[in-house]
């Protein structure tokens, strides 16, 4: 069996439903694909991944960075984002420190955010050679 990572759906809980289907489409311009049978809002193009927003009820929300967006250029996008009333947060942690919202390592440099039903988004920027990973 191969599993398919490009074609995985990406599941995130959502208090408000409305909010999140606005923040999504029209805040980070992701393409709306429609609902699903069980309300959840659907998110993305063609075949590849795809975002899932499932209402909860018990507001329970990771603590951790749920989802991930790769871009060409950071530095632009973080600007571009906030201009569109993205707030990013800072870090100055002894393992994780950012600088103009963006913290930088030998192979990435990366930015957070949270959503309207606060889930923490990134955007990450990767260069050097790039690892490939099989399942």
């Amino acid at each position: 069996m191969t599993l398919v990572l490009n074609t995985a759906t990406t599941v995130l809980p959502v208090d408000d439903k409305e909010r999140a289907r606005r923040f999504y489409a029209e805040t980070l311009g992701l393409p709306h694909r429609g609902v699903a049978d069980d309300g959840s809002e659907l998110f993305g193009s063609g075949d590849g991944p795809m975002l899932q927003l499932m209402p909860v009820k018990d507001g329970k929300h990771s603590d951790h960075t749920t989802l991930s967006f790769e871009v060409r250029d950071i530095e632009r996008t973080v600007q571009d984002m906030e201009a569109r009333g993205i707030r990013f947060q800072d870090y100055d942690l002894p393992d994780l420190k950012t600088e103009n919202h963006i913290c930088s390592t030998e192979h990435e440099k990366c930015a957070w955010f949270m959503d309207t039903e606060n889930n923490i988004l990134c955007i990450h920027e990767t260069f050097g050679q790039q690892a490939e990973y099989q399942l």
